[in-house]
């Protein structure tokens, strides 16, 4: 299928040190949604999101258009993970009550899953899009990664991540809005695990087959020094934004 991969090269890193969306996000749709029949995890990459919706609903179908994602993520009795695009599913019509997207949404092609969405919402479903945009731990520490982020590694993002630092603001969204919360994304992290993230960023393996360079290595020292002790358990923190309507 022709899809831009960005995670399928290094899709058990982007499993192991990427963090889980917040809890009570998916707290929160269980109670706005027409009933916890079915929901559909969209461009779910390694499943994460999909434990999410699975905590809650009685069936979970979970695509990629990743095979290599798919097989990193993790098997549960409530998910169906099925190797398909966006925007061709092998939904039946009207059986969605929740379409989730977490962190995909900038890789779809808007019109085409839009169509899709609304051929398999059921009434009252709603479509729910989230995504996290760049940490913050410290000053010392956000002073390093932003240099990193933004300068070594600042040619290698693809377009697309304009999108995700932007917080999605222009994208069409031609469903009928429902007000949401605000939710606190956070994972606490020794330095190892920080770094282990920041190598799962694809422009950091990008910029590494690009010039041979691990930049995330060479960051290492001066992100160390900031860190303090590297077994020192440390807050990470994301601005999540989401954006939920009612398809039907």
């Amino acid at each position: 299928m022709d899809f831009k991969d960005h995670f399928s090269g290094h899709a058990a890193l982007y499993r192991d040190a990427r963090p889980l969306p917040p809890a009570d996000w998916f707290d929160w749709l269980a109670a706005q949604a027409p009933d916890l029949a079915l929901a559909w995890d969209a461009g779910c990459g390694n499943g994460q999101a999909s434990l999410g919706l699975a905590a809650h609903f009685e069936r979970v179908v979970a695509t990629d258009p990743s095979a290599t994602q798919i097989a990193q993520a993790t098997p549960h009795p409530r998910i169906d993970y099925r190797t398909e695009p966006a925007e061709r599913s092998s939904l039946a019509a009207g059986s969605v009550s929740l379409v989730g997207v977490s962190q995909a949404l900038h890789w779809f092609d808007l019109a085409a899953f839009h169509a899709e969405v609304r051929r398999v919402a059921r009434p009252g479903a709603l479509l729910a899009v989230s995504a996290y945009g760049n940490c913050s731990v410290s000053r010392a520490v956000d002073a390093v990664e932003r240099e990193l982020y933004a300068g070594a590694l600042g040619p290698d993002w693809p377009p697309e991540r304009a999108l995700v630092d932007a917080g999605y603001q222009g994208l069409p969204f031609p469903f009928t809005p429902v007000p949401a919360p605000s939710f606190t994304m956070r994972a606490d992290w020794d330095f190892a695990q920080f770094l282990a993230y920041l190598q799962s960023w694809s422009a950091a393996q990008r910029h590494r087959q690009r010039t041979g360079r691990d930049a995330v290595q060479a960051a290492a020292p001066a992100l160390a020094a900031a860190w303090g002790e590297p077994e020192r358990v440390r807050a990470v923190r994301w601005p999540f934004f989401v954006q939920v309507g009612r398809v039907a």
